[in-house]
C-alpha cells in the first residue's frame, strides 16, 4: 500500500509539472498571427513545399499561375477540423492538421472560382469519420466557400467570387493550413470607414451577400466535430442550430471526452455534466436526476427519439456524443420529465473505409473489446454501412458482484437520388448482472457502529441473485430535401426491453446493529415501445426577418407488462460475518399487471431572426394520451385520458457575435407510465405530472475555441412520483417540488493541445407543497453544490509529440439520504487521472479512477442504506485504426 501511494503521488506530481511546463511553452510560442511571409519563396515554375516556405502566402492570381510539385504517394494525412475565423480583411479558413508541412497545394482558377487542391490530405475526424465544410455568403463579394474530399488523397478548397476572382492568401501555421479570404470590396479598393451616421442598405440574400467582414460565419458541416467543444446541436430545437442561438442550457459530452476518459458506462459519462447525478431506483438500472428532478424513461432519447425502458443498459460503443438538455423538453419530444432530457447521438456510416479495434483491461477483472467498422458498400458510395460491437466482462470491488454485456449495432445508409437518404439501424444488447449489491446500512458507514466499520466490499444480497436483460431496437430515418430551404424527415423506432431478476435486498438493521432483515423477490418485466415521428423544416424570410419553421407530428405507443412479481421474507444476515445460502420464506405478495399508453403530439416552432443580434424562439405543442391498465390478480381494468397544451418562448440578444444573452419559459406534461402507473394498492391511477421553468443566462464563444454557459433557473413540478416510504417497489405521488439554481459550464481548447471540460451547479431543490412530507424538506440525493473538471494536455512538438496527460476532479456536496431529511450523505472529492500516447492511427492509454483511494458514499438506497464509490482502479486501453 505504501508503494501504491508513492506511485500515485509521483504520477500526479510529474503529470502536473509536465502539463504546466508544456502549457507555458505553448503560450510563449509565436501565434499564427506572427508567421512569416511566404511571398519570397514563390519561384517561377513551382511552389515550394510548405515546410520550406518562410514568408506570407500568395494571392489567388499568383497561386493560379504557379504549378506544383508531384503529388504525395503516401497515406493521406488527416485534416481533423475546419474552422472559420473573422479577420480584418475578411475571413480565415483554418484546416487543422499537425502534418501541414507534408501537404502540397495545386491552385487554379475557373471564371470567378479560386480552387486549391491539397494533395496527400483527407478531411477526417479523430474518430475517422469524413466530413465537409460549407460557408454560404460569408463576405461581401464571396458567394460560397467549401472544403471537401475530392478523392481518397485530395482535399479541395473552393472560393466562389460573386463578380471577380477572390483574393486568397495561404499561410502555414502550427495549427495547419490557413486560407485568408478577403472581401472583394476590400481587395479592389482601399478600406474606407463609413461615416457614423451611415448604415448599410438592407438587401435581400438573393441580390447580394448580407454578411459583412466581421459578421459571424454560418457553417454547414457534414459529419461530427472533433475536440471538446461542439458548437451546434439538434437536441434543443430539432434543427441544426448553434448552441449560442438556443435560449436554454445544453451541455454536450463529445466523443473526444469519452475517449480520453475511456468511458464505457453512461453514468461515468454524465459526471461531466453540471447538475446531473445518479440515483438508485427500483429495477435493475441506475437512473439520473437533472436539476434535482428524476429523468423518467420517456426523457431518455436516442438520436432525438424516445428510448424508454433502457436504464443503464446504454452501451457506448456506438455512441458519438451525449447531449443533455436542461429543463423541460415537452414541446419537442412530447411526454417528458421537467428536469431535462438525455439524448444519445449514435455513430453514422462513413463514406470512406474506417476500421478500429479497441481492447481494454482493468482492475477487478475488467475486460472489454470493441470494434468499429464503416465504409461504402458500392463504388458510387450511395450505400454506406457502420457496424459497432462490444463485449464486456467485469467483476467488482463488491463481493461476488459481476457484470457481463454484449452489444451489436449495424447501420446502413442508402442515398435514393440526390435529395433523399434512408438510414436503417438495429441494436441488440444482452446484459447479465450477478450479485448486484443494494448498499449497506448507514450505521457502520456514515454513522459509527459499536461493532465496527462495515467494509466497502461487503455484499448483503446472495451470490445466486441474477438480473438478465435483453434490449432490442430497430428503426429507420428517411430524409428528403425538397430544395435548399425545405426538408422532410420521417422516422420510426421499435424498442423492447425485458429482464428477469431474482434479487435479495437488505431492509432494516436490528437493535444489535449487526443483524439486518432481508426480502427476496422475482421480477419479470417487459417493456415495448413504438415511435413514429414526421417533421418538416423550412427557411424563409418575411421582409428582412428570417424564419426557420418546424412543424411535426408524433405518434407513440408503449406497453409495460409485469407477468409476475412476487416477494417474501429472506433469511436475515450478519453484516459483519455474513453466511450466504440460507433458505428464504414463502412469497407473501404477488402482482401481475399491464398498462398500455397511446399518445399523440402535434408541434409548431419558429426560430425568428428579427435582426442579426436579436432572435426569438416560439413554440407550442398539443399532447393527448390514453392509458388502459389491467390488474390480473384483482381481475380489474381501468383507463384514463388527458391532454395539454405546452408553450415555449425564448429570446436571444447578441450584443457582439460571440456573446448571447437569453431568457426563456417552457412547460412540460407527462403521464405516469409502465411499472409506476399504479400506487401501492394497484387500483389508484396516478395523475399526469406537469412542470414549468423560467431560465435566464449568458453564453459565450471565446476565440472559437472555448464555449461557456452561465444559467439561472426556477423549475417547478407537480404530481411528483417518489418512492413509497413503506414499500420501495412502488411509488406515491406528492404535491409540488421546486428547484432553483445556478449552473456554469466550460468546454473547449485553452491552448493548442490543452483541453478542458468543466462545470459547477448550485441546486436548491425542495418540497413546496405536500401532505406526506414536510414542506421545505430538501429533495433526496440532490447536493447543494457539485462541480467537475476534466483537463488534458497533449504535447504538440518534438520527440514526445503525442504524449499526453489528463487530470479530473469530481466533487459532490452533502445531500439528503431521504425525503424525510433524517440524515445526509457526506460530500466527497474524487480525483481521476490519465496518461496516453497518440500517434497516427494508434493510441494507448492508462486511466486511473479515485487516484488517492478515497473512501466515500456515492449513492443512497431505500431504507437508510448507502453504496460505496469505487476504490482506486486502473484501466488500460489500446486502440488501432487501419
Amino acid at each position: 500500500m505504501k508503494l501504491q501511494k508513492l506511485l500515485q503521488i509521483l504520477f500526479v506530481s510529474g503529470s502536473t509539472w509536465i502539463i504546466v511546463m508544456n502549457a507555458a511553452i505553448a503560450a510563449a510560442t509565436p501565434s499564427g498571427r506572427e508567421r512569416e511571409d511566404l511571398h519570397s519563396q514563390i519561384v517561377t515554375g513551382e511552389i515550394a513545399n510548405l515546410n520550406e516556405l518562410k514568408l506570407p502566402a500568395t494571392t489567388a492570381k499568383m497561386l493560379v499561375q504557379t504549378p506544383t510539385n508531384s503529388p504525395n504517394t503516401g497515406e493521406a494525412i488527416a485534416i481533423t477540423s475546419v474552422k472559420a475565423n473573422p479577420s480584418e480583411k475578411g475571413v480565415e479558413i483554418i484546416l487543422e492538421t499537425t502534418l501541414g508541412d507534408k501537404l502540397q497545394v495545386a491552385n487554379r482558377s475557373t471564371g470567378n472560382n479560386f480552387v486549391a487542391d491539397i494533395t496527400g490530405g483527407q478531411l477526417r475526424l479523430a474518430s475517422g469519420e469524413a466530413f465537409t465544410f460549407r460557408s454560404e455568403k460569408p463576405l461581401v463579394g464571396i458567394t460560397e466557400i467549401t472544403v471537401t474530399n475530392s478523392d481518397a488523397n485530395t482535399v479541395r478548397v473552393t472560393v466562389v467570387g460573386e463578380k471577380a476572382l477572390p483574393a486568397v492568401e495561404l499561410f502555414d501555421d502550427n495549427a495547419g493550413l490557413i486560407f485568408a479570404v478577403a472581401s472583394t470590396e476590400v481587395a479592389t479598393q482601399p478600406p474606407q470607414k463609413p461615416p457614423a451616421s451611415e448604415k448599410p442598405a438592407t438587401q435581400t440574400p438573393q441580390e447580394t451577400p448580407t454578411a459583412q467582414p466581421d459578421d459571424p460565419i454560418e457553417l454547414v458541416v457534414t459529419g461530427e466535430l472533433s475536440g471538446y467543444r461542439v458548437p451546434n446541436t439538434t437536441t434543443g430545437t430539432r434543427t441544426d442550430t448553434p448552441l449560442r442561438d438556443i435560449p436554454q442550457s445544453i451541455q454536450i459530452v463529445p466523443q473526444e471526452v469519452l475517449r480520453d476518459q475511456q468511458v464505457t458506462r453512461l453514468d461515468d459519462a454524465l459526471r461531466n455534466v453540471a447538475g446531473v447525478i445518479a440515483e438508485f431506483n427500483a429495477g435493475p438500472a441506475v437512473y439520473y436526476k437533472i436539476r434535482g428532478f428524476g429523468v423518467a424513461d420517456n426523457s431518455l432519447l436516442r438520436d432525438g427519439l424516445p428510448d424508454p425502458g433502457v436504464g443503464d443498459s446504454v452501451e457506448l460503443a456506438n455512441v458519438e456524443r451525449i447531449e443533455v438538455l436542461k429543463g423541460p423538453a415537452s414541446v419537442l419530444f412530447g411526454l417528458g420529465s421537467p428536469g431535462g432530457s438525455i439524448n444519445i447521438v449514435t455513430k453514422r456510416p462513413l463514406s470512406e473505409p474506417f476500421y478500429e479495434v479497441d481492447a481494454s483491461i482493468g482492475s477487478y477483472s475488467f475486460y472489454r473489446g470493441a470494434i468499429d467498422f464503416s465504409g461504402p458498400l458500392n463504388e458510387s458510395k450511395t450505400a454506406l454501412y457502420r457496424f459497432n460491437a462490444a463485449y464486456r466482462n467485469s467483476g467488482s470491488f463488491i463481493d461476488f458482484s459481476n457484470s457481463e454485456s454484449l452489444s451489436l449495432s449495424p447501420v446502413v445508409s442508402l442515398a435514393i437520388g440526390e435529395r433523399t437518404k434512408l438510414t436503417l439501424g438495429v441494436d441488440y444488447i444482452e446484459t447479465r448482472d450477478s450479485g448486484k449489491g443494494f448498499g449497506v446500512p448507514t450505521v457502520g458507514t456514515i454513522f459509527p457502529n459499536p461493532n465496527g466499520k462495515i467494509p466497502r466490499n461487503r455484499n448483503l444480497t446472495e451470490p445466486t441473485d441474477n438480473v438478465d436483460g435483453t434490449t432490442v431496437r430497430a428503426g429507420y430515418e428517411l430524409e428528403h430535401k425538397f430544395n435548399d430551404n425545405w426538408s422532410l424527415t420521417n422516422a420510426f423506432r421499435y424498442g423492447s426491453r425485458s429482464y428477469y431478476s431474482t434479487e435479495t435486498r437488505p431492509d432494516s438493521l436490528d437493535a444489535d446493529n449487526r443483524t439486518i432483515s432481508r426480502s427476496f423477490s422475482i421480477y419479470d418485466n417487459k417493456f415495448t415501445s413504438y415511435t413514429l415521428t414526421t417533421n418538416v423544416v423550412g427557411k424563409f424570410s418575411t421582409g428582412s426577418i428570417k424564419h426557420q419553421l418546424l412543424f411535426g407530428v408524433d405518434l407513440n405507443r408503449s406497453i409495460g407488462a409485469v407477468p409476475r412479481y412476487a416477494s417474501g421474507d429472506a433469511a436475515p444476515i450478519d453484516i459483519f460475518n455474513p453466511i450466504y445460502g440460507q433458505p428464504s420464506g414463502p412469497f407473501t405478495f404477488e402482482a401481475s399487471n399491464k398498462a398500455a399508453t397511446d399518445s399523440f403530439g402535434i408541434y409548431l416552432q419558429d426560430q425568428i431572426a428579427l435582426t442579426e443580434k436579436l432572435k426569438v424562439l416560439l413554440g407550442a405543442r398539443f399532447d393527448g394520451f390514453r392509458q388502459n391498465s389491467q390488474d390480473f390478480i384483482a381481475n380489474t381494468e381501468s383507463s384514463q385520458s388527458d391532454s395539454a397544451l405546452s408553450p415555449r418562448f425564448g429570446i436571444v440578444y447578441q450584443p457582439i457575435p460571440p456573446v448571447s444573452l437569453y431568457a426563456s419559459y417552457i412547460s412540460s406534461f407527462t403521464p405516469a407510465r409502465g411499472t409506476f402507473l399504479f400506487g401501492a394498492n394497484l387500483d389508484t391511477l396516478f395523475e399526469p405530472e406537469r412542470g414549468r421553468q423560467f431560465e435566464v443566462g449568458v453564453k459565450a464563444d471565446l476565440n472559437d475555441r472555448l464555449s461557456a454557459t452561465l444559467a439561472l433557473y426556477d423549475l417547478t413540478r407537480t404530481n411528483v412520483l417518489v418512492t413509497d416510504p413503506n414499500n420501495e417497489d412502488f411509488q406515491i405521488q406528492t404535491g409540488e417540488q421546486n428547484s432553483r439554481g445556478v449552473e456554469l459550464s466550460l468546454a473547449g481548447e485553452i491552448l493548442p493541445g490543452w483541453n478542458i471540460s468543466a462545470g459547477y451547479a448550485y441546486t436548491d431543490a425542495r418540497i413546496t407543497k405536500d401532505t406526506t412530507f414536510d414542506v421545505g424538506s430538501r429533495l433526496e440525493s440532490v447536493p447543494d453544490h457539485s462541480f467537475n473538471v476534466w483537463t488534458t494536455y497533449e504535447i504538440q512538438k518534438g520527440d514526445l509529440k503525442g504524449l499526453g496527460f489528463g487530470l479530473g476532479l469530481f466533487f459532490v456536496g452533502d445531500r439528503p439520504g431521504n425525503l424525510q431529511n433524517t440524515y445526509d450523505i457526506p460530500s466527497y472529492l474524487r480525483t481521476d487521472a490519465s496518461i496516453f500516447y497518440k500517434r497516427d492511427r494508434f493510441q494507448v492509454g492508462l486511466n486511473f479512477k479515485n487516484l488517492f483511494d478515497r473512501e466515500y458514499s456515492e449513492i443512497g438506497y431505500f431504507g437508510g442504506r448507502v453504496g460505496y464509490g469505487q476504490p482506486f482502479t486502473v484501466q488500460g486501453t489500446v486502440s488501432l485504426q487501419f
